[in-house]
């Protein structure tokens, strides 16, 4: 059973890490995925497979969110440049690049929860 408060506070934790990590690019953007991870983890505790599902779950939601907007991004930025049809295609491909990287970095988060469950138990 997912317990989305842990989720929830992962995700929270790992945007709140995410904005100080343009500080240190590249590291700090791991390591803020680890830390969300580790949040989501610990807070729902129940052993190795909880803390990877509730980590990945933490970390995909922040991806998701990033790709959104990025897809939006790229949809005003190809109307003012390429007309709406441009738009239409750059904002959706942006949007599937984004989404795609998403579940990849979800990975770092998913171990940082690892061993945050492990942690707690």
């Amino acid at each position: 059973m997912t317990n989305w408060y842990a989720v929830f506070v992962g995700f929270v934790v790992s945007v709140i890490a995410g904005v100080v990590a343009f500080a240190v690019p590249g590291i700090g953007h791991i390591g803020a995925g680890l830390i969300g991870g580790f949040a989501a983890g610990y807070v729902a505790g129940g052993g190795l497979g909880s803390g990877f599902w509730h980590g990945l779950l933490a970390g995909a939601l922040g991806g998701i969110v990033v790709a959104l907007f990025l897809g939006l991004a790229g949809t005003v930025v190809g109307g003012l440049a390429g007309g709406p049809v441009g738009s239409l295609f750059g904002g959706i491909g942006i949007f599937a690049a984004a989404l795609l990287v998403a579940f990849i970095m979800a990975l770092d988060s998913a171990l940082g929860g690892m061993v945050g469950s492990l942690l707690k138990s």
